[in-house]
């Protein structure tokens, strides 16, 4: 246990290193996260601006604070998705994977080593947008009680699922691969329902949103700033949807790597 400990300390300590002295990468961490942040947090305040001209006053603050909101724990789950797909990719890029696993390292040590990796890249990237979003707009997300830490949980655990499955694909396509550790997430935002109820859907187009536990957390997400009331049967659906789409990413993974090393592929993968 305490050599498995080591060996994913080592991978970790690895990653850091990167970090230590590069000031650029630091900002790249929160760059993003930040951006979209002071872009929707505008866009926000333009629309309370116009709605409270109107005599609407009654909703527009719960309409910025579900937007800001929004775009807030969608961070979580992207930064988490990036953080794993990442580091494995800057093990790829500097030609190190081979070399990883010539070590006593296991495929299970290096994934946690990656989600361990995940979740400071995640807390250093959101954690100065939401700081910011309580300076600039006044939106505090913390408001939303002890709730928010299983809203995070299971949007991070979903960031995790989906970036093993980029994982695997890289390991069985290569390089060519290496560009959906940056688009698939995005593509399953609008399924997500980040800015807006499930029902907004096309009626066959919800069964897909429903599958994803992202849908479950956002709706949790707006009943608790619109009405004070935490939906526990979406967080439920969530954290059971999580389990069982990490089980299968998880069996992707596996099955990816262990032919991955019968092809060789450690060694060649990235060239």
């Amino acid at each position: 246990m305490r050599a498995s400990l080591r060996r994913i300390w080592g991978l970790l300590f690895r990653h850091l290193a990167l970090y230590r002295r590069s000031w650029p990468r630091l900002v790249e961490l929160a760059y993003w996260p930040t951006l979209q942040m002071v872009i929707w947090g505008l866009t926000a305040r333009f629309f309370a601006a116009r709605l409270g001209a109107t005599g609407a006053t009654g909703h527009w603050l719960a309409a910025v604070s579900v937007l800001l909101g929004g775009v807030l724990l969608w961070e979580i789950a992207l930064r988490s998705q990036m953080g794993v797909a990442i580091s494995f990719l800057e093990e790829i890029w500097s030609r190190n994977l081979g070399h990883v696993f010539v070590s006593p390292l296991r495929p299970a040590e290096l994934v946690t080593a990656l989600f361990a990796m995940s979740i400071l890249r995640t807390c250093a990237g959101v954690l100065p947008a939401v700081l910011l979003a309580w300076a600039l707009y006044a939106f505090n997300l913390f408001a939303m009680g002890p709730i928010l830490i299983l809203f995070a949980v299971n949007l991070m655990a979903m960031g995790w699922w989906v970036s093993l499955a980029v994982v695997s694909l890289i390991l069985r396509h290569g390089a060519g691969a290496e560009a959906l550790a940056w688009s698939v997430l995005f593509g399953l935002a609008p399924f997500s329902c980040v800015f807006y109820p499930v029902a907004t859907l096309p009626a066959p187009l919800r069964p897909l949103a429903l599958a994803l536990p992202s849908a479950h957390v956002f709706e949790g997400m707006r009943a608790v700033l619109n009405h004070g009331v935490i939906a526990w049967g979406h967080l439920g659906w969530a954290t059971g949807l999580n389990a069982l789409w990490m089980a299968a990413a998880a069996l992707l993974f596996a099955r990816q790597f262990r032919a991955a090393r019968v092809r060789g592929a450690l060694l060649t993968i990235g060239e």
